[in-house]
């Protein structure tokens, strides 16, 4: 971007842009963003646990979940397996992979959940609508009629563990397959009602809970045929009753949505596709939250259906934007039917149907937490990435739960960004987002993303700061580096030092396709007392 000289600040909300002149080298940078931390405003506060992730259903109980790019070759044999022909309605076998019942007591596997803490673990996902709960410790060797899966108490009783021992509060939703109705085709509780109890027994509690997964697209998620808004509004007015008299401490959430935006609005309803307008208006009032889906594209395995994205859009404005897009759509039936009430993501990733292949790259990493940022800066409650460790969009790899690019973010975010959002304006350049520091009064850390692939940018601080750069020698490269160190867990799965750079108040220059955090320890904004 071509540089003019100018004489000051424009100051705005304790912003000033201003230019930046002098080498050869910056004239190559975009202007130089000057921010004073103590001045910024509060814009709001999201949940404590506002970063969460998701387990998918079909992980807990085994069965077919999205083939990695990168299949095992040792992957295990289905013939004869449990669940092993739980697949979406519809699905192409060739797509999926068998997995046997992700290990939930795995060391390694909760010392990483647990350092995300607190968060929300959904278990859920398309697999859960057909998925049958034991009604006893013996579990059926195969589903019931109008089940696709077997879930066991010794499986639930794992999620209950696992969500203990990282400090996550348990989200999930129902099943609303053939099997739960009557017949006349009406939704029955008595699968609610037994997971609620036995959860309830076994020392757990479900916080949250949406009816049906994703009932946009009822038909692929095993709903009976011919199901429409009409039958789901009867439905979740049943599911609501139900919580309403014997469970009323959880959080019911809904609808749960995903393939909308303004731009599609005017889709109709169909035997394929239910429009979320049609559906709220059917089910009435009963959420306590609004819940929403969003992928801003299907992935590579899912090439034969419009909707890809490429590895040159990731760093695109048009790509990160489009989880603003979403949001704004969704955001508009929730003031329209629900006002007032928090939105939830409660599902997202960087592509549907498992994740692209740099989807567990650096690469990646942009897209991860400029959308967190963007959320944040927009009042959204709770984000659940999919998956913690499941398919390339795993925050962790799904065979050795070894962290990838995107596990560190998550950890760098968790550490430093704290639930109170300050304004810090938008601006043509840098991705800037502040928060409140995290665990220390009066602190304040600031998130500036370069998503410029060739030009360095730069921020000017009045003050000292701790600097925290994530950086990739290649953008798809599943190594990532802080501050120039290769991040990677210690010989005991101990988690590295996320150690700071000290950098004295001045110009903070920030490299191409890089990612900084920017903690200043005695910000003196009243905002974060």
């Amino acid at each position: 971007m071509a540089m003019t000289r100018s004489s000051g600040f424009k100051v705005v909300m304790g912003i000033a842009i201003a230019a930046f002149a002098g080498s050869e080298r910056a004239a190559a940078q975009a202007p130089t963003l000057s921010v004073d931390p103590s001045l910024l405003p509060r814009l709001g506060t999201i949940d404590a646990r506002f970063q969460s992730y998701n387990l998918e259903m079909v992980e807990v109980t085994g069965g077919r979940f999205w083939k990695p790019y990168r299949a095992s070759a040792s992957a295990p044999p289905d013939r004869g397996a449990v669940n092993a022909a739980n697949m979406p309605r519809g699905g192409n076998p060739d797509l999926y992979e068998y997995r046997e019942p992700i290990d939930l007591s795995n060391p390694r596997l909760r010392t990483l959940a647990a350092a995300l803490a607190p968060a929300y673990v959904r278990v859920s996902g398309t697999w859960a609508n057909t998925t049958y709960f034991a009604d006893s410790d013996k579990a059926p060797s195969t589903p019931p009629d109008g089940f696709r899966a077997v879930l066991s108490r010794e499986r639930w009783k794992g999620v209950i563990d696992f969500a203990r021992a990282v400090s996550a509060d348990i989200v999930t939703s129902m099943a609303t397959s053939p099997g739960v109705r009557d017949a006349s085709g009406l939704w029955q509780s008595d699968q609610a009602r037994r997971l609620f109890a036995y959860t309830r027994s076994a020392g757990g509690k479900i916080a949250a809970a949406e009816f049906m997964n994703e009932p946009t697209l009822a038909a692929m998620g095993g709903a009976p045929g011919g199901y429409d808004a009409a039958a789901y509004g009867r439905d979740f007015k049943a599911f609501v009753a139900f919580i309403k008299a014997s469970e009323p401490d959880v959080i019911v959430l809904g609808p749960g949505s995903i393939g909308e935006t303004a731009q599609q609005s005017s889709r109709q309803s169909s035997a394929d596709f239910i429009i979320t307008r049609d559906l709220l208006a059917a089910s009435g009032p009963g959420i306590d939250a609004f819940s929403y889906h969003h992928y801003g594209a299907l992935s590579q395995r899912c090439s034969g259906i419009p909707g890809q994205t490429t590895p040159e859009a990731a760093l695109s404005e048009d790509w990160l934007e489009s989880t603003d897009r979403t949001r704004a759509f969704y955001q508009s039936l929730r003031d329209e039917f629900a006002p007032g009430k928090p939105m939830w993501l409660s599902e997202t990733a960087e592509a549907a149907c498992g994740g692209n292949p740099w989807a567990s790259t650096f690469l990646d990493t942009f897209r991860y937490l400029d959308q967190l940022g963007r959320l944040a800066r927009a009042g959204v409650q709770m984000v659940a990435h999919n998956t913690l460790a499941a398919s390339d969009y795993g925050l962790l790899d799904e065979g050795t739960f070894r962290p990838r690019p995107n596990y560190w973010a998550a950890l760098l975010w968790r550490t430093l960004m704290g639930p109170t959002v300050l304004d810090a304006g938008r601006r043509d350049g840098m991705h800037l987002y502040v928060h409140c520091g995290r665990g220390m009064r009066g602190a304040v850390t600031l998130l500036a993303i370069n998503t410029s692939r060739t030009n360095a940018a730069a921020l000017r601080l009045p003050v000292a700061s701790e600097r925290y750069t994530l950086s990739a020698d290649d953008l798809q490269s599943e190594a990532v580096k802080l501050n120039g160190t290769v991040l990677e867990l210690g010989p005991n799965d101990e988690l590295p030092r996320l150690a700071g750079v000290t950098a004295p108040p001045d110009t903070v220059e920030l490299a191409p396709a890089t990612i900084t955090f920017l903690r200043v320890e005695d910000a003196k904004n009243p905002a974060c007392d």
